[in-house]
């Protein structure tokens, strides 16, 4: 397992694809976090609308943005892959830039992982289309989840996770264009005993039609069939 993390700082990884609409909202709520020792790292995957300059622009104005400009459009798990080569911390978290983050979601998650000594943590979340406040539904999750119970259950979202790489060693995602995310949890949970869910929202994904993938609303339908309303 690789050494050397910066053991307070949270890498967070944001793959971009022409979400010039709703990318301020996304990284702003990552700036509002109540938990300020954080990097993010935002990999373009080769953006053809005003992305890239509003990410240069938001960039020079906090230290803490790192952007990986790519040469070629590769897909998101290529995207997150380059940005946890380069992640120096310890906590690992994902965010895509149409999702949002409740304020004090890296607070609360850290001090869950710290105190139970998890090095694989998960939330519920909110689902929402135009704004995170008009809550369509509330995605609930289990105490915790082995492999074989994600097999059947793949209820865990990207936009929660959070890893410690001092337990869980480091890791890729597989260059897969779509469930790539699923994958990594099933490839990391045949180490780990278990993931860990945190009962509370923590986070808002977005299922409108402005989305980073026009297929959010399909796969988020996919990882609810089992569940029940809220």
């Amino acid at each position: 397992m690789r050494q050397g993390y910066q053991a307070d700082i949270v890498s967070i990884i944001m793959p971009t694809y022409n979400s010039s609409a709703v990318l301020e909202e996304s990284i702003a709520s990552i700036q509002q976090q109540g938990y300020q020792d954080w990097e993010l790292l935002v990999v373009d995957d080769c953006s053809t609308d005003e992305t890239r300059d509003m990410l240069r622009e938001i960039a020079e104005r906090d230290a803490r943005i790192q952007l990986v400009l790519l040469t070629e459009n590769r897909g998101s798990g290529f995207a997150r892959n380059e940005g946890l080569s380069r992640a120096r911390g310890r906590f690992v978290a994902f965010l895509d830039s149409d999702d949002v983050w409740h304020p004090k979601k890296l607070e609360k998650q850290l001090a869950f992982m710290r105190a139970n000594d998890y090095g694989f943590t998960f939330t519920a979340y909110h689902v929402f289309e135009e704004q995170p406040t008009a809550v369509k539904r509330t995605v609930p999750v289990p105490e915790k989840m082995n492999y074989r119970q994600l097999l059947k259950n793949t209820i865990i979202g990207c936009l929660t996770v959070v890893i410690d790489r001092e337990k869980v060693g480091d890791f890729r995602m597989p260059l897969l264009r779509a469930r790539q995310d699923t994958a990594t949890w099933l490839a990391i949970l045949k180490e780990q005993e278990f993931a860990y869910g945190m009962a509370e929202p923590l986070a808002y994904y977005r299922v409108s039609a402005a989305s980073l993938s026009s297929n959010k609303w399909r796969m988020l339908q996919k990882k609810l069939a089992d569940v029940p309303e809220t």
